[in-house]
């Protein structure tokens, strides 16, 4: 078939590159404008574009699927299907009805759970120990449409939404082409979605990214994980903020080196790992990021940080009692 791939960030890339190696024909690329990167802020192309143009695919970059001469760029190139993955752009109703097959798109949850912008990030911090992939054809509603393929997978106890994701984008890409080759060789069968059952994945802000020490540990765990990388959970030591950005199983004896319980927030420095109280039982943090600073292994942090004895991480509480 021939193809008009629509994504924009890294975890597009698997996809793209599988499809570039199959028996269809990536005709374009649709993806995000360039935007400013690093330090310099300088305008930088989105890792799909850097793909695309790589392997000499034309790529078109509108602002807005609208436009009627982008319309008559996407008539033109007369694709059979348009595989999508993080493309961030919105697909209107007339631009939906130029491919055939219709856009389909790869969505990293089991369909109708968690619809939206964050569905790996939402099922970390709901504590799932499973989530999985869907591949499903665009309508006008959000995630709605008809579901071509799925393919669960399991979360690990301390895997963080980023890796999670990473791993997905590599076995969705799979997913996504196998819908594909089913589309063209008729044998796809497509499932109405239970709207009923439908839960949404809100974009993650850093207001509810800041962490409650309180909280059981649990739930405190899950939120340093499903908010990993971005926007990173967060909390204040000494009136800096200090964002944690992963999370451990505790060292066997952890709890035998320190002076006795730590109460929510507290932190308590062993020579191997940083346990921090919460409301229920410590957590171990494995890496974290100082303020101003890049993330480091939170040992490696305590043993240069020169904490005084009952040191602890603010909660949000604490800020509305001061």
């Amino acid at each position: 078939m021939r193809l008009v791939f629509a994504g924009t960030p890294e975890a597009a890339l698997p996809s793209l590159r599988a499809l570039l190696d199959s028996r269809h024909d990536v005709v374009a690329v649709l993806t995000r404008a360039d935007a400013p990167s690093g330090r310099g802020r300088k305008l930088a192309p989105s890792p799909v574009k850097a793909l695309a143009l790589e392997a000499g695919v034309p790529v078109l970059t509108p602002a807005s699927l609208r436009d009627a001469d982008v319309l008559q760029q996407l008539r033109d190139l007369a694709p059979d299907a348009a595989p999508v993955v993080a493309y961030g752009n919105l697909v209107p109703p007339t631009a939906l009805e130029i491919p055939r097959h219709g856009w389909v798109n790869l969505h990293f949850s089991l369909l109708p759970a968690w619809r939206g912008a964050a569905p790996a990030q939402r099922a970390v911090l709901a504590g799932q120990s499973e989530t999985g992939m869907s591949v499903f054809r665009l309508e006008k509603g959000l995630d709605t449409g008809d579901v071509i393929a799925t393919s669960s997978t399991s979360i690990g106890e301390f895997e963080t939404s980023g890796e999670l994701l990473e791993r997905m984008a590599v076995d969705g890409a799979g997913l996504l082409l196998q819908a594909l080759d089913a589309l063209e060789d008729g044998t796809a069968e497509l499932i109405t979605q239970d709207h009923a059952a439908a839960t949404h994945a809100a974009k993650l802000t850093p207001a509810e990214a800041r962490i409650d020490w309180t909280r059981p540990a649990p739930e405190v765990g899950a939120l340093i994980r499903g908010m990993s990388p971005q926007p990173g959970a967060w909390t204040l030591l000494d009136g800096a903020r200090t964002k944690l950005l992963g999370v451990e199983a505790l060292q066997p004896g952890s709890l035998d080196t320190l002076a006795g319980p730590l109460a929510p927030g507290e932190i308590g420095a062993t020579k191997r790992q940083v346990l921090v109280g919460t409301g229920t039982d410590p957590i171990a943090i494995a890496t974290l990021a100082p303020a101003g600073k890049r993330p480091m292994r939170a040992a490696d942090w305590a043993r240069g940080a020169g904490l005084a004895p009952g040191a602890r991480f603010e909660s949000e509480q604490d800020g509305e009692r001061a």
